[in-house]
């Protein structure tokens, strides 16, 4: 196999927007590693991906520990591809990873208590075969444990040297308010919120999103393909090889019902018209908002990663075509 370098044009199309209120600047795409990189996954595979992400300029890629399956072994893979072909570029990326679901057995291997994420990112980091990691998130908030010692647990991370900035993932806009006044008392502000959000799913916009410009954090999104609907995939019905299809996808075929399949050919009709596929349009949508810093692709392919990227091409809508978008996601 021959030696990866990486391509010296990498930064010359790739648009960097300032996260939050930081220092931080992100890659309008990042590369999500939840599906296709675990291991039973061809390695192969996820390398050439990986490669071809950061020779298009994406410099964030973002994990979280229970990613495979089996758990861990998205990290254990991202390691080896980072150890074999990329450790001359390690202060050139971004790398995040999470924790706040089930990881192992007992009490201690789920949720929020400071015992599971400081144990939690140790094994990370082993898996990995890295120091520290960029970003380390509270992926979910935890009923049963104070705010106070999630947020406690982050900051203490921060002052170990084992994350440069702290984030959370699917807290609510009260929640991440009150996670955030934490945060700041501690001295260790919140960088980034990674909620879920799509054409098909609008929740942050109930008040997450004005939370996250208020407090200064940054917002990256993720599933904005709608785990696969917000594409041509399913038109036709489920394929086997797709993540409504398999029995290890995430995507429940219920789902996907005649009436979102009839919002995914009008809205393919719109993108039609501006030239672009439906994901790309669905990409795009994302951005078109300031507050969304970063928005957050899964790849099961090359051809997958550099059909998404076009999106970066086309990011203007006109306010005809806005409005024919809100009038099928809200019909």
């Amino acid at each position: 196999m021959e030696t990866y370098k990486a391509n010296t044009g990498r930064y010359e199309t790739m648009q960097y927007k300032r996260c939050g209120r930081s220092g931080l600047l992100l890659p309008a795409i990042s590369l999500g590693l939840w599906h296709n990189f675990g291991g039973v996954d061809t390695l192969e595979n996820g390398r050439k991906i990986i490669h071809r992400a950061f020779d298009s300029g994406i410099t964030h890629f973002d994990l979280a520990n229970n990613y495979g399956p089996p758990p861990g072994s998205a990290e254990e893979n991202f390691g080896r591809i980072l150890a074999s072909d990329l450790p001359g570029y390690r202060d050139e990326l971004v790398i995040s990873t999470k924790a706040g679901y089930y990881m192992w057995p007992g009490p201690y291997g789920d949720w929020g208590s400071r015992k599971y994420l400081i144990s939690s990112l140790d094994q990370s980091l082993r898996r990995m075969n890295l120091d520290y990691v960029d970003i380390f998130y509270s992926h979910r908030p935890d009923p049963g444990t104070p705010l106070e010692e999630t947020m406690m647990a982050l900051d203490q991370l921060v002052r170990q040297g084992k994350t440069l900035y702290v984030g959370i993932s699917n807290y609510t806009a009260e929640q991440t308010r009150q996670a955030a006044e934490i945060l700041r008392q501690l001295g260790s502000p919140c960088l980034i919120h990674q909620p879920r959000y799509s054409m098909l799913d609008r929740w942050v916009e109930d008040g997450l999103l004005d939370t996250l410009e208020a407090s200064g954090i940054g917002c990256i999104a993720f599933s904005p393909l709608a785990q696969g609907i917000l594409t041509d995939k399913y038109l036709d019905g489920i394929p086997d090889d797709s993540r409504a299809g398999k029995p290890t996808g995430f995507l429940s075929p219920d789902r996907i019902t005649d009436e979102v399949i009839a919002k995914v050919k009008r809205l393919t009709s719109i993108a039609d018209r501006r030239g672009q596929s439906l994901a790309q349009m669905a990409i795009a949508w994302l951005l078109k908002d300031k507050r969304v810093t970063s928005v957050l692709i899964g790849a099961s392919s090359v051809e997958q990663l550099e059909n998404n990227l076009q999106a970066l091409q086309s990011l203007q809508f006109n306010e005809e075509e806005l409005q024919e978008i809100s009038t099928v996601i809200e019909g």
